[in-house]
């Protein structure tokens, strides 16, 4: 297992910045997300770490050595693609065993190393096959093993199921994971789909301008924000903002709450008109304006009667509203008096 940590790293593009003084732990063993809109430099930093790029000011510290200036190959980590960068006139075996090969390994070892990772990514009746006779699903499983049969440090995946379909992006998270919790293996997975964050992450790392937003558990990051930005980013449906009187009347500029905690219900006292509902199955969300204008997204039950443009009241389930300052900054919640409930005002 490898140890990553970073202390004020910075890189430039001409005039632009993309990182800026970034300090960073990425905790042995575990799986870090990177998440954030494009632009944010989350991939830019995974290629810093990797040594695809190099470092303008800062450190980068593997196993507690300065690596900044080392390179890529001599820093132990392997890298996994959007692409899956195949050579397609090899077959898998060569796929697998090409880093050894021009490594110079021995053939026995080669062949050994080759056949243990396609046993454990399930390719073994693809070794003799070449990329053009597989699935995306099963090329991206090769790309994996290109990696894992290196033995490298820990893992560094750069959006590596964006070009999959839904359910096979579902599937390969799933074994992705798997893969890294039984090698116990450090890796950092950069995304921009907060749902695979939520789904894969010890540690997600939210970013935005080049800096960090906010580092923490899934868990932590959904139930405490430390920002608007993150409150509006993590989460799907995404959390609702209200402002005016209702965030007034509580101290705050902005008041979030997530669809799950506002209710459709006839005692409720925010009013708004309903404008569509997605029926999932199990679940649905209806979409709403606000007298007031905010747009709005509540969690309901599968069999609710709704019409468009119906007139519906709204309840926030008390001591759920996140409060954010005039910077967008979180601010503590007040815990509610007795039998109130604080968070129910006309919009």
């Amino acid at each position: 297992m490898s140890g990553i940590v970073l202390e004020g790293v910075t890189k430039r593009f001409g005039d632009h910045l993309v990182t800026d003084g970034i300090d960073l732990v990425i905790p042995d063993g575990a799986f870090t997300v990177f998440v954030g809109p494009s632009g944010c430099g989350k991939t830019t930093l995974l290629r810093l770490i990797a040594g695809l790029e190099d470092i303008d000011s800062g450190r980068l510290l593997i196993d507690g050595v300065d690596a900044a200036q080392t390179s890529p190959a001599a820093r132990g980590l392997a890298m996994v693609f959007q692409s899956y960068a195949l050579y397609p006139h090899m077959t898998v075996r060569a796929n697998l065993g090409f880093a050894l090969k021009v490594a110079r390994r021995p053939r026995a070892e080669i062949a050994a190393r080759t056949e243990s990772v396609a046993e454990m990514l399930n390719l073994t009746p693809f070794l003799d096959r070449r990329p053009g006779a597989l699935s995306g699903g099963q090329r991206q499983r090769v790309a994996i093993g290109r990696a894992l049969v290196r033995e490298p440090k820990a893992f560094l995946f750069d959006e590596p199921l964006s070009n999959l379909d839904a359910e096979l992006r579902a599937q390969m998270r799933i074994e992705i994971r798997r893969l890294q919790q039984q090698l116990g293996i450090t890796a950092i997975y950069v995304t921009h789909d907060q749902a695979e964050a939520m789904t894969m992450a010890d540690r997600i790392v939210v970013f935005r301008d080049g800096r960090v937003e906010q580092a923490g558990s899934p868990s932590e990051i959904y139930r405490n924000p430390a920002s608007r930005f993150v409150a509006g980013f993590i989460g799907s449906p995404r959390m609702n903002f209200l402002g005016g009187a209702i965030a007034a009347d509580h101290g705050a500029v902005t008041i979030g709450v997530r669809p799950e905690h506002l209710a459709i219900d006839p005692a409720g006292t925010i009013a708004a008109a309903v404008k569509a509902i997605e029926y999932l199955g199990s679940d649905s969300f209806v979409h709403l304006r606000a007298q007031s204008g905010e747009t709005l997204i509540a969690r309901g039950v599968p069999d609710l009667d709704l019409r468009p443009d119906e007139i519906v009241k709204l309840r926030i389930a008390p001591g759920s509203a996140h409060r954010f300052d005039a910077d967008d900054r979180a601010m503590p919640t007040p815990t509610p008096a007795p039998g109130a409930n604080v968070f129910e005002e006309t919009v």
